[in-house]
């Protein structure tokens, strides 16, 4: 079986709902870092065989099949097909899967995995707004037969896994809290800047909070002292009993 490799890769700043990069057409995004993708690496552009991209609302501007218009966008060549797929939020890892897959098979030689999503333009929810405005159901008889219609959603979801390993609200969110942090501090050192290309003014990711304000907004006190281990993900077995999550002790965290 052939092996596959990663011979570049680039993105660009994460932006925020109103920030720098909200306006910018999802197309144009994506053609800015195909752009930059192929001049970093120096590939022929032609070789490659297809542009796999991960998009999880296709809807207005990030309709009519993204990676083939962001390609098309970037002035590359008009051989190259694309195709977007949607995983909801492993959409993106899911076209570096497949585009591997594609060169492991032996069927591809170079392929270009990609993702993009504007939000500040095209909200989450917005490809399922034609049926809600025209009263449509959003769910078939089979689907409706098997899970009634109960909420299904990510909230849910991390509600039903709370209930069956017992996470309590506050852990998670100071393991969270953890996590912000720690990407602030990258971003503050400059460990991501050799990945991104730059656009619109932007060279780093938009939103970035200090430890101070986090810890302010979470309504935690701070999580360890400074030079200490990080706090362990909540130590929990996938098979103990089903508790209940507990309520907060604190506020919830808001650092989207």
């Amino acid at each position: 079986m052939a092996e596959a490799f990663i011979v570049g890769a680039v993105r660009t700043p994460v932006g925020t709902r109103k920030g720098a990069l909200a306006a910018v057409h999802p197309a144009d995004l994506g053609a800015h870092v195909l752009k930059e993708l192929v001049t970093r690496t120096g590939v022929d552009p032609a070789a490659v065989e297809d542009v796999v991209m991960g998009c999880v609302t296709q809807a207005g501007p990030q309709a009519f099949d993204l990676a083939r218009t962001a390609w098309l966008s970037a002035g590359l060549p008009e051989s190259v097909p694309g195709v977007t797929i949607d995983r909801q939020c492993g959409s993106s890892q899911q076209a570096v899967h497949f585009a591997a897959q594609g060169v492991m098979s032996g069927t591809q030689d170079l392929v270009v995995a990609s993702g993009v999503e504007n939000m500040g333009m095209v909200p989450m929810g917005a490809n399922v707004q034609f049926a809600v405005d025209n009263g449509l159901d959003l769910y078939g008889d089979g689907w409706v037969e098997r899970y009634g219609r109960q909420e299904i959603s990510q909230f849910r979801g991390a509600q039903l896994m709370c209930e069956k390993w017992g996470y309590k609200r506050e852990e998670l969110e100071r393991f969270a809290l953890e996590s912000h942090r720690r990407a602030a501090r990258a971003i503050e050192d400059g460990r991501f800047d050799d990945q991104i290309a730059p656009l619109a003014g932007v060279e780093r990711d938009e939103g970035v909070r200090s430890d101070t304000t986090l810890e302010k907004m979470a309504g935690l006190t701070p999580l360890r002292e400074a030079g200490s281990s990080p706090p362990p993900w909540p130590a929990r077995s996938p098979w103990a009993p089903v508790r209940s999550c507990s309520p907060p002790s604190a506020p919830s965290a808001s650092t989207a």
